[in-house]
């Protein structure tokens, strides 16, 4: 289970440079919108479709409203969005300094994320300001949670991708796991007998939360503004929120 690091990291995508505008009325024409998406890589989107992801979904529901057809557009690194010719990526930082080199534009924000803490459902822990020298934590290798929480002289153990460490929990070989609740969402969902709890966003770590948008590849100004009405719409009747809870995954409004 991957988690595709393009989605909430920004990293740059140095490839993509100024890329020619596709404007609303060509996808229109076309009668396609593309998605560009991991093919292996659930709660998010997999090329399996049973379950499609919430990307695809929400990508189905955007697509819909803008009266074309979805084209999902398979990557395995954020360096092969030029060439594979997407339209829109989902679940992005909305900050224009996290999205570095991207060139993306971003809609407005459809919910906030971040990271928090899953722990055993016993477990005293209620913050990352509750850990300490006895506690071990999980972190995904490289991430910023690492770096937090290593500044604080807490013990980690390093892993490559969330669910590992939530599986490394759920074995109680470590304490804590610093993960998105999106993806603790979806591991509980996932594994029944096995529920974690998950700690509230923690806003005085104004690193560690975000608001998520679309990116979108290169707009012009009818289609940003077709995406914001489009994801507006969907936010307002619940689509939204009924997509991601498919998932195990209770969204917060952006802020």
């Amino acid at each position: 289970m991957k988690t595709i690091i393009l989605l909430v990291t920004g990293g740059a995508i140095a490839l993509m440079g100024q890329a020619e505008t596709r404007p609303l009325s060509a996808i229109r024409e076309l009668g396609t919108i593309g998605l560009c998406a991991h093919p292996n890589s659930l709660p998010f989107a997999s090329k399996a479709g049973d379950p499609p992801g919430f990307q695809v979904e929400l990508g189905q529901a955007l697509a819909r409203e803008l009266g074309v057809s979805l084209r999902l557009d398979w990557i395995i690194t954020q360096y092969q969005m030029r060439s594979a010719g997407c339209d829109i990526v989902l679940d992005v930082i909305a900050d224009r300094e996290a999205q570095g080199e991207t060139n993306l534009a971003i809609s407005k924000p459809y919910y906030r994320t971040g990271v928090a803490l899953a722990v055993p459902q016993a477990s005293g822990l209620t913050s990352f300001k509750s850990l300490d020298t006895h506690t071990k934590v999980g972190v995904q290798v490289g991430s910023v949670a690492a770096m937090v929480i290593g500044q604080r002289q807490v013990p980690t153990s390093t892993f490559g991708f969330e669910a590992d460490s939530l599986d490394a929990l759920a074995n109680h070989e470590i304490d804590a796991a610093a993960v998105t609740p999106t993806m603790a969402g979806y591991y509980n969902q996932s594994h029944p007998d096995k529920r974690l709890r998950v700690t509230a966003l923690d806003d005085s770590e104004p690193t560690l939360s975000w608001n998520v948008a679309v990116g979108m590849v290169r707009p012009d100004q009818a289609l940003r503004d077709a995406i914001d009405g489009a994801i507006g719409k969907l936010r307002g009747d619940g689509t939204v929120e009924r997509i991601y809870a498919r998932y195990g995954v209770a969204l917060q409004a952006p802020k």
